[in-house]
């Protein structure tokens, strides 16, 4: 088994972490290399389909040295299941007490989404310093969590939701932001299609973003 991850070097990783939906396990392996040969090594393969655990699968099997999380983590069999898949680490779009509390004994990160002040606190009550911002540009964009970061400044965020590569520099220029999550690099359009060539164009401007 890899070594276990920490949620802080895993949105370290890259400016934007590429969120997919896979519908067909075979173009998992291919994405993931198109990522690599970006400069891209991690990637969000969200639960929304019944392939998503075997691209977790496949990608964890024939490309190792891309790190794969598992996103849309809803529940503890969700994240047995992403672990048992080779996921890294795991994310969720919301973080219920009993899903938080079980992902404390994972051998994965955990990463939860929170979107209010409420949430932000209830995870650091448990131990929780980084989350995932859900939906970002829906809950007020960069301008919200720079307003939430001073009165709870141990809180890191990963924001996700609507972002684009225009948005992305304003999120990326907070003390308070490590990462962006972006499903613009690779849309389910230009999988489904194995257009590698507009996905490596679009991880590639992705990659340049500062932080």
């Amino acid at each position: 088994m890899s070594e276990k991850l920490t949620s802080a070097y895993v949105m370290s990783l890259t400016p934007v972490l590429p969120v997919v939906t896979i519908e067909d396990v075979g173009h998992a392996e291919p994405l993931a290399r198109v990522l690599l040969a970006s400069g891209i090594n991690t990637i969000e393969i969200t639960l929304r389909t019944p392939a998503a655990l075997g691209a977790i699968r496949a990608v964890a099997d024939a490309a190792p040295e891309m790190i794969v999380g598992a996103g849309t983590v809803l529940s503890e069999d969700d994240l047995k299941a992403a672990i048992d898949a080779g996921a890294r680490y795991a994310l969720s779009p919301g973080g219920t007490k009993k899903l938080m509390k079980a992902a404390e004994n994972a051998s994965i990160p955990f990463i939860p989404g929170v979107a209010t002040a409420s949430e932000i606190m209830r995870g650091l009550e448990l131990g929780y310093t980084h989350f995932k911002f859900f939906p970002a540009e829906q809950l007020g964009g960069a301008g919200a969590i720079k307003g939430i970061g001073a009165p709870l400044a141990k809180a890191r965020f990963c924001p996700t939701g609507s972002i684009t590569l225009e948005k992305a520099p304003a999120y990326l220029a907070l003390d308070n932001v490590l990462c962006v999550g972006g499903s613009w690099i690779a849309p389910n359009d230009k999988i489904k299609a194995g257009d590698w060539a507009s996905i490596e164009e679009a991880a590639k401007k992705a990659v340049a973003l500062k932080r």
